[in-house]
This record gives structure tokens, sequence and C-alpha cells, in this order.
């Protein structure tokens, strides 16, 4: 995407109900973090549109978000190209990137 920081997009579905898409993981001066989707405000500020509401969740969604991220790192060093891969997770995703919880 001409992006250097930007790593991958992911998308996570709650027990088949609710869907977050354009979740970001980015690279940043302590390593890969995930940034919630976002809007870019007329200011140019931009204002996160879903967001974990306390501290054990959002380190829950990144730990596991990552993981699938590390996961696939490993199958593919190199990074993907145009391909989009659907990340599996350990934790119960499908693949469909479902979470099969």
């Amino acid at each position: 995407m001409g992006e250097d920081r930007l790593k991958a997009f992911a998308s996570v579905t709650f027990d088949d109900s609710f869907v977050v898409r354009n979740m970001k993981v980015v690279e940043g001066t302590k390593g890969v973090f995930l940034c919630m989707p976002s809007r870019k405000l007329p200011d140019g500020t931009h204002k996160d549109m879903v967001h974990p509401i306390n501290q054990e969740f959002r380190q829950y969604l990144e730990e596991n978000v990552l993981k699938a991220y590390q996961a696939e790192l490993a199958k593919n060093p190199t990074g993907a190209t145009q391909n989009t891969t659907v990340l599996e997770q350990e934790t119960g995703t499908d693949n469909t990137g479902n979470d099969a919880h």
C-alpha cells in the first residue's frame, strides 16, 4: 500500500454476530501494534469508529490478532502481494475469519 509502517489489515467476527473490519497492524517504535478502524475528521484528526471498552479486552484482541499476523509472516516471510489471506488462529478462528467459539 506504499506505507512502510502499515503491515496488515485485520477483520474479526465475534460470535458469528458482529464483525469489525479494517483494523490495522502498524509498525511502531516499540514493535507492531493494533489500530482500530478510524475516520478522518474535517479538522484532520482521526477518531476510532469502534474500540474495546476496557484494557483487558483490548489486550486480548491485540494479542490474538498479532499472533495470527506473526503466524502468517512465518508462512510467508516476504509478505503478501495482492492476494488476500484469511488468518487462522489457535484461539478458534475458522478459515473464514470467523470466531468459532
